[in-house]
């Protein structure tokens, strides 16, 4: 797999070619805003936040991805709204923006 460097949150990043990043420690809130804006969201809300931080804290406990079924029930977001918060989906948009490596879990 090809990896690229990446300015993110004002410093250098791997990236894979889809855009997620490959040091998921040296993620935080600034990396997530800049992958929420080259996705298309121009504001992060509450709602955003939730969704981003249970992935977030899902993938540093178990090192995958939820699944959405799990993660419309942890935040109490149907699917519709996820999709409606994060346009490309939960696995592109938001396990993207909450940092964790390319999903298996998140789809």
């Amino acid at each position: 797999m090809a990896f690229k460097i990446v300015v993110l949150g004002g410093k250098e990043r791997k990236a894979d070619e889809d855009g997620f990043i490959q040091q998921p420690e040296l993620w935080d809130e600034a990396v997530a805003l800049d992958l929420a804006k080259q996705d298309g969201i121009g504001e992060m809300t509450d709602d955003h936040w939730e969704v981003v931080n249970y992935i977030r804290n899902y993938w540093l406990k178990l090192e995958i991805a939820p699944l959405i079924r799990r993660l419309c029930k942890e935040t109490k977001k149907d699917i519709d709204t996820i999709y409606d918060l994060f346009p490309s989906g939960p696995a592109d948009g938001a396990c993207k923006i909450a940092g964790s490596p390319t999903p298996t879990g998140c789809t």
